[in-house]
This record gives structure tokens, sequence and C-alpha cells, in this order.
């Protein structure tokens, strides 16, 4: 679906943004893959990185932030699907500076929301995060925020012009700022500092979220937030899979973290689906529940939460050291 057509990434000089553009540009014949963000030193490094690859013409780069309306008006000119990962993310830094975080987070949101239906884009899909269901800190508090705007948006567009999905997963494996490059720094010390020795996490491949995000494009019907079924990892582990020699130092928790992260909460139980390789959380509205009717999947027990704590399927050290080597320039 993704051949012939215009694709713009916002914040797409991050981590995730990098990674996609690879797999779109390797996997399929776009016509044109945007990428706006707000640094143009990142954007000239991504254009020398891909200066070399086959399909370096369609890559276009736009200086911009989301809170700029008009500049997003601007760069979704005649653009087919826009994939939302901008946002400020660091949770102490949000914290500190709480308008910074809300002014990218929820306003920039409801920009891009806006403007794509101006624009006439056909799908959107916001990237969300673990950390937006029954939030603790301030970034979760307006991720959910986003969330609730991408979702509900589909309530006043017209039924056959843009939608709106949301995806939603954990921890990313190596992601700058993640746990895993500090372990690696702190390595050469013989000692990692550990939050909380029960602390455990959702664990996903930058690889496995660009799939998962690019394939929520072929289903989404708008309205609904995915959720990838992922292992999880207990921290413990992964200090034993990065650093078995060293010990270890139990620092505490720190504000606005969770010991167990959760992804779908209770009351989100009884609008859930289970699919084979996800959960879709429905959007609890009954204008939008008629598109809903043959999408599938089976309904998850009223009880349910998919927590990190209790979640079924878990990494084994050997698995996390694996997925290190693959993933992580150790």
């Amino acid at each position: 679906m993704f051949n012939d057509k215009t694709i713009l990434i916002t914040g797409g000089t991050g981590s995730f943004g990098k990674a996609c553009v690879r797999r779109l540009l390797d996997a399929y014949q776009p016509r044109k893959v945007i990428i706006f963000s707000r640094d143009e030193f990142k954007q000239w490094e991504m254009a020398q990185a891909f200066e070399a690859r086959d399909g370096r013409d369609r890559l276009r780069f736009f200086l911009g932030d989301v809170r700029d309306k008009e500049r997003l008006y601007r760069a979704f000119h005649g653009v087919d699907y826009v994939i939302h990962a901008a946002a400020l993310k660091q949770v102490p830094a949000a914290e500190y500076n709480p308008t910074e975080c809300i002014k990218t987070n929820i306003d920039g949101a409801q920009n891009v929301i806006n403007v794509a239906a101006d624009r006439g884009v056909a799908k959107v899909v916001a990237l969300s995060t673990d950390k937006a269901c029954n939030p603790v800190n301030l970034y979760g508090a307006t991720k959910l925020c986003s969330d609730k705007l991408f979702v509900a948006a589909n309530g006043f567009v017209a039924r056959d012009e843009t939608r709106f999905s949301v995806v939603r997963y954990g921890n990313v494996v190596g992601s700058r700022g993640s746990v895993i490059p500090f372990f690696l720094q702190q390595r050469a010390t013989g000692e990692l500092t550990i939050t909380d020795p029960r602390m455990t996490r959702f664990w996903i491949t930058l690889e496995q979220g660009v799939d998962f995000v690019l394939g929520c494009f072929e289903r989404m019907v708008g309205g609904e937030v995915f959720v990838p079924k992922l292992p999880s990892m207990n921290i413990m582990d992964l200090a034993a899979a990065i650093g078995p020699e060293c010990r270890t130092r139990v620092v505490g928790i720190r504000p606005g973290e969770k010991i167990h992260e959760v992804m779908i909460s209770r009351d989100d139980a009884r609008n859930t689906r289970e699919l084979d390789d996800c959960y879709v959380i429905c959007p609890d509205n009954r204008y939008l529940a008629p598109r809903f009717a043959g999408f599938g999947g089976r309904p998850v027990d009223p009880e349910f939460e998919y927590n990190s704590g209790t979640n079924p399927q878990w990494m084994s050290v050997d698995a996390l050291r694996a997925m290190l080597e693959t993933c992580v320039e150790a």
C-alpha cells in the first residue's frame, strides 16, 4: 500500500524514523518519504547516511516543529500517510519543563490532527507509549491526552476521509536514553545501578516496532489503539545479560517511574479485542462502533490487564543476550 505514495514522518530523525525510512525504501517503492523535524544538523547527518542508498532521491527533509501549524500545512501538501513520532519523551525533563512537554505532545498532536484532516491525508498513525496507560508522570499524561485526541479525531472528520489510529508499545531495545546504553557505559566500571530489583518492562526491537506500525496502516479502520503482544523483561535479568561479571547496587526508584508498566488497563478491557499478534482497544464511541463490525478478533476477559509483571511471556537471560548482540553495538 506504500508504493507510489507520499509518507511523512514527524520527528523523523529519531531512531524510529531512520529505521522506518530504511524499511520503506527497501521493501516498497514510495513516491516520496518526507522527514519533518526541527534539528537541521540531525537532518544533515541522516541525509549523509542515506546518500549512497538506492532511493535517496525519494527522500525529502522539511525543517519544522509540530507546534507550528502553518508549517505543517506546507509540509502536509500532497501527503497520503503520516506517522506521528515527534514527542518530548524524557521523563525528568518533562517534569522540570511541563509546559514545553504539553506544547509538543498535546498541542502538537492537535495540530497534526487538524492539518491532516484539512489536507486530506488518508491515514495517520500516532506512536504512543506504555507510560500513557494509568500515567504517573507528566510525559505519560501528555501521551494519554494525545492518544485520546487521535482516537476522538475520527468522530469529527468526514466518514471516508482521514482515519486516525494509535500504536502503543513498550521499551525499545537500545533506544536513546534507555537503560541498555546506560548499563553498557556502566559495565566498564564493574558496577550496575538498579532502581528496584522487582522492576519489569515490555520489550520490543526497533525493527519489530517499525514492522508493526507499517502493518497497522493496512488493517486500521480508524479510532483503535493497537498494542503488540510483547515479552516482559526483569531488570535483574537484563543486568545479568549485559554485565554478568558486574556487581549491582540498588539506588531506589526514580520519581515518575513504576515497578511494572501497563499497556491495557482493566477499565479498557471491556473494549479490547485479542488478535493473533496484538490487542486492539476499540473506541468507546457508538458513532465509530459500526467500523469494527467485521474487524475480527475475540473479546478479552473483563478483568484482563496487560501488565509487564503478570505477562505470561518472558525473556530469559540467554534470549536477552542474543537480542542485544543483534540490536545493540556493545
